[in-house]
């Protein structure tokens, strides 16, 4: 018996040796290769393995995408104040942040907004002009505020959450704030909106 025992030892112990020996040049003896690579899929291919014979599969329902930051807010006055109240800017006024912010307002913004953000863009001839960022009721809208309306538009401006990002738009309100209507970070932080 001691006899069989060593001889099944030794030939575990040189199996064991043959798939280890792996080099530079040579790869090691795989004894299950379907566990290291397994097949691939098409994405919209048909796949026997899942229930609904599909290989794309959806999301498990809650699932947040990578890089998302859920927005919980919907249209209209009510919530765009809320947003106003609960919303804070993640960015301070830095010269990046408001060269990026710049940058991004005259690519997006200025059209209808104008350079200055007078409401007086190249385009405002041809629809109704957007009021300015300095008349009494803009200066009077806190950062959330701004930030709610480019998220989901507001009368006859569209959304701009599918062409800016949450960090690309943070970054145009800092420019609005910082410098089209002068507040500094500690004022924007100090202030409520008036109702």
């Amino acid at each position: 018996m001691s006899c069989l025992a060593n001889i099944l030892a030794t030939l575990s112990v040189i199996s064991c040796l043959i798939g280890c020996g792996a080099t530079p040049e040579r790869r090691a003896f795989e004894y299950m290769p379907d566990m290291a690579r397994g097949p691939a899929y098409k994405a919209y291919a048909p796949n026997f393995i899942t229930r609904d014979g599909l290989t794309l599969q959806q999301a498990v329902a809650g699932t947040i995408p990578r890089g998302s930051h859920p927005f919980h807010y919907g249209v209209g006055e009510e919530e765009a104040a809320r947003a106003g109240r609960e919303l804070q800017n993640p960015y301070r006024a830095s010269s990046q942040t408001i060269e990026e912010g710049k940058a991004l307002f005259q690519t997006y913004c200025a059209v209808c907004h104008g350079m200055q953000g007078k409401g007086d863009g190249p385009i405002s001839g041809k629809i109704p002009p957007p009021p300015s960022y300095l008349s009494e009721r803009l200066m009077q809208f806190p950062p959330g505020r701004i930030f709610h309306v480019m998220t989901l538009g507001t009368g006859k401006m569209p959304s701009y959450a599918s062409q800016l990002s949450f960090d690309e738009r943070w970054k145009v309100v800092t420019y609005v704030h910082g410098v089209l209507q002068g507040f500094n970070d500690s004022q924007l932080n100090a202030r409520k909106e008036i109702p």
